[in-house]
């Protein structure tokens, strides 16, 4: 299940990376026109970001690189992005690529445009580079998963034989060293793909000095040497854990084990969502607690499986019938602490009710707390196992308390020998002791490996939520761009119905105008079928007409490109609201034709 996680976040690496500054506004406004060449640009985010040596790349009208100075913070605002430009620059228009560290961690990239005196006559498309290298994410996304996922099991596991108190904690010796391997290693490999994957570069970067100077210097890399130390701290307290059998010394060793963990939890929320955006204090021991709670419980399910596993003979089964009920305590506060803090996490990502089905954040919550649901409906079902395994513990303890309570003067002395002829078995009129009952306690075995398969697909989709954008930073952008700005494209959904049954029959298509102003736009025109997937048809013809002004149809000319249509050079003279008409044909026979409103800007 576990190579399975790791190809499919391997594979998944091919798609964009979400990130979490969200872009909130430009200086010179994207799609403006100046007539005096600005000395600067400045771009301002929702939350701090971090700067690299390349953040900025500009590209004049001749497609050529510009010079340009160091990026730095404007004014010393955390939240900035500076960079200086030449003091003489031609007229036309000029394209500004740009990437950046938000405070959580993830690099987050774009590009937008202005214009000096007067735009430019042609637009040719800049290669602005790659944003992200699909290898270096895929593996940068696999070492994240592994690194949650050993944290989990080192915390549980050593909880577990901490608070419950197994007699027998040897089958726990060997997930405990492989837990701590796989979370030094995963740390590694965080550290050294640091560097390539801010920069959006292929993982041989990650051996670069330099790069790896850069990166001890910043805060995630900063949080990743910490989990290193922490990790070899946790090693030393283990193995003095392992040495060390005197009762009397337990809580001095839940002290540092507490704060061990608590640190190790705190590495993650100083450089994830917890760390940036609203009431970032309260955040981080939200998140730190939340953590460590997701840990007591999974790598507890785990522990408690594998000592399970060993529960054979009259021993093993008394020390059971008192374990499985300390543990069963302790996930119930577990998961009650998760509900909490996960309450308050979602209302602070998400920002309002419709960002859950509005937006790739809350439809990922949406699934997170699906599985969740799940995670509880098994919880229960095994709870129902762990009380019939706690049941002897019970009657025990009754039993020993009524054997010292004293007997009255007179009393019938008790027989410590054999019954009298004709007297009942007392043990014999009693159900036998439920945590003996090898089938219970397979059953109770099948219902924790559910619940632990159920934890680590959890946890996945934990790992990817905590790589996408949360929905309040793009509402606060979206309700926060610059006045006057201008989106770089506009997208028009255009749906078609032939009437015939064949997959291109019905469909949409996709148009993009850029930049919907006046002058020369490009369009592009992409089909997709009834099956959602793109289709090739033998024509699509687009056309303009501005009735208010009776200029038109202006055909766009569009030329077939292997997959999608599109044309370069379609003169929109007037601003105002055009009628678009798309026409497609699927057949020698078959074609139909849609209009749509376009706004043109002036």
């Amino acid at each position: 299940m576990l190579l399975g996680t790791v190809l499919v976040l391997l594979l998944a690496g091919a798609a964009p990376a979400s990130a979490h500054a969200a872009l909130r506004g430009t200086d010179p406004d994207d799609g403006s026109l100046v007539r005096q060449a600005p000395r600067h640009v400045t771009l301002t985010f929702t939350e701090s970001v971090g700067l690299l040596d390349d953040s900025f790349r500009v590209f004049g009208p001749d497609q050529r690189r510009v010079h340009t100075g160091e990026a730095t913070h404007a004014d010393g605002r955390s939240d900035t992005a500076r960079v200086g430009l030449p003091g003489k620059l031609a007229q036309g228009t000029y394209t500004v690529a740009w990437r950046v560290v938000s405070a959580d961690s993830h690099p987050v990239s774009g590009a937008f445009s202005f214009s000096v005196g007067k735009r430019s006559a042609t637009t040719v498309q800049i290669d602005t580079g790659s944003t992200e290298d699909p290898l270096t994410g895929g593996l940068n996304d696999a070492a994240r998963y592994l690194a949650y996922l050993a944290a989990a099991l080192l915390v549980g596991l050593a909880a577990f034989a901490l608070l419950c108190r197994p007699a027998d904690t040897s089958a726990l010796r060997r997930p405990l060293v492989a837990a701590w391997w796989t979370l030094l290693g995963s740390t590694l490999v965080l550290l050294l793909l640091r560097a390539p994957y801010e920069a959006g570069t292929g993982p041989a970067a990650a051996f670069d000095a330099s790069a790896l100077g850069r990166t001890l210097t910043g805060r995630p890399g900063l949080a990743l040497v910490a989990r290193l130390v922490l990790a070899l701290l946790t090693a030393a307290f283990l193995m003095w854990l392992s040495r060390r059998r005197d009762p009397k010394q337990r809580p001095l060793a839940l002290a540092i084990g507490t704060a061990l963990a608590a640190a190790l939890a705190l590495t993650w929320a100083a450089a994830e969502h917890a760390s940036a955006g609203i009431q970032v204090p309260l955040a981080m021991t939200s998140s730190v607690l939340h953590l460590l709670a997701t840990g007591v419980w999974l790598g507890g399910l785990v522990a408690l499986l594998l000592t399970l596993r060993r529960s054979s003979g009259e021993a093993v089964v008394d020390d059971m019938v008192e374990v499985v009920p300390r543990f069963s305590r302790i996930a119930f506060a577990s998961v009650t602490v998760l509900a909490v803090t996960g309450v308050y996490q979602s209302w602070r990502g998400l920002g309002s009710l419709s960002a859950l089905t509005g937006t790739s954040y809350g439809r990922l919550l949406l699934a997170k707390l699906a599985g969740v649901a799940v995670l509880l409906l098994v919880a229960r079902y095994s709870r129902r196992w762990t009380a019939r395994i706690g049941a002897p513990a019970a009657v025990t303890r009754a039993a020993a308390v009524q054997q010292r309570v004293p007997q009255p003067v007179g009393a019938p002395a008790e027989h410590d020998g054999p019954e009298e002829p004709g007297t009942p078995d007392r043990a014999a009129e009693e159900p036998p002791a439920s945590g003996s009952d090898p089938d219970i306690r397979r059953r109770l075995r099948r219902s924790v490996l559910v619940e632990v398969a159920v934890a680590a697909v959890v946890l996945m989709i934990t790992t990817v939520l905590t790589g996408t954008l949360p929905a309040r930073a793009q509402a606060e952008a979206a309700r926060q761009a610059p006045a006057g700005a201008l989106p770089p494209t506009t997208l028009i959904t255009v749906p078609y119905d032939t009437g015939t049954e064949s997959v291109s029959g019905r469909g949409t298509v996709q148009v993009t105008v850029d930049p919907a102003r006046v002058g020369e736009n490009g369009i592009q025109a992409v089909v997709a079928g009834s099956d959602k997937g793109l289709v090739v048809v033998p024509e699509v013809r687009i056309t303009f007409t501005l009735p208010a002004r009776k200029v038109g149809p202006i055909d766009a000319e569009l030329t077939d490109r292997g997959g999608y249509w599109s044309t370069n050079s379609v003169n929109l003279p007037l601003a105002g609201n055009w009628t678009m008409k798309t026409t497609v044909r699927v057949s020698d026979v078959d074609q139909v034709s849609v209009e749509r409103r376009v706004r043109i800007a002036p």
